[in-house]
């Protein structure tokens, strides 16, 4: 009995095909979203930015990380994101304040593209740290909470909760006194419906991928005994840790 709990308590070594290629689908899936921010589009009426059609599969990777490899795997990726998305902007601001050459080019077609707008940017980075949080956290406790059953009604919640913060917490800070009151609330309704929605609809995907991934790897993390401090960067788990 002593030398089972004993090899219990032993560290997890995980060795994964797949998690790479999952924080890196993470990180670029959050550049791209971070970068196309500021446009504004029409969809079917809706009015929303264009980075909101793309950033909900950063919820559907990192409920997939989080399911399968725990909570703090998911933290790492979103750390990950964050620094990558903020070595993409500076050193596109950085590329813009170099000389230009004598003879005529596209550059100033391109610092055009470049140029950001500061509030946007720091809006997205604030709702997004926030937000990628709140999903992880509540995929990671619903998952106890039900015991690992229920994994679709599980990613559904987190997702919607996280998608409802985001859309609150980027709006307000970035178009807060820019737009008026109606259309700000028009924004962020219509923000939360379209990436509730892309969600839904990339359910069953990330559910069966979940899955397959949990019986390729035999890795099935129980967050029990984790420290949700999003400033740490520990992802050391313990053999009981894993029902795989």
């Amino acid at each position: 009995m002593q030398n089972n709990s004993t090899a219990l308590n032993m560290p997890l070594q995980i060795h994964s095909s797949y998690l790479w290629f999952l924080t890196l689908s993470y990180s670029m899936v959050m550049i791209v979203a971070s970068w196309f921010d500021p446009r504004l589009v029409k969809i079917f009426g809706l009015t929303t930015d264009a980075g909101t059609l793309i950033f909900p599969f950063t919820f559907l990777l990192s409920d997939l990380i989080t399911e399968v490899y725990g909570f703090k795997y998911a933290r790492r990726a979103i750390w990950c994101g964050f620094l990558f998305n903020m070595i993409f902007i500076s050193y596109g601001q950085f590329i813009i304040q170099l000389p230009n050459p004598d003879y005529p080019s596209n550059n100033a077609l391109f610092d055009t593209l470049l140029q950001v707008n500061s509030r946007v940017i720091i809006a997205s980075m604030i709702s997004y740290l926030v937000s990628e949080s709140v999903n992880s956290y509540s995929v990671a406790k619903f998952k106890i909470k039900l015991k690992g059953r229920y994994v679709a009604l599980r990613f559904i919640f987190s997702s919607i909760i996280a998608s409802g913060v985001d859309s609150v917490i980027f709006t307000v800070l970035a178009f807060f006194g820019t737009v008026s009151m109606p259309n700000l609330i028009n924004l962020i309704l219509t923000m939360f419906l379209i990436k509730s929605v892309i969600e839904i609809i990339g359910l069953p995907f990330s559910i069966s991928l979940a899955s397959k991934l949990k019986q390729i790897e035999n890795i099935d993390i129980y967050d029990k005994r984790t420290s949700f401090n999003l400033f740490s960067l520990n992802v050391d788990y313990e053999r009981r840790d894993n029902a795989g």
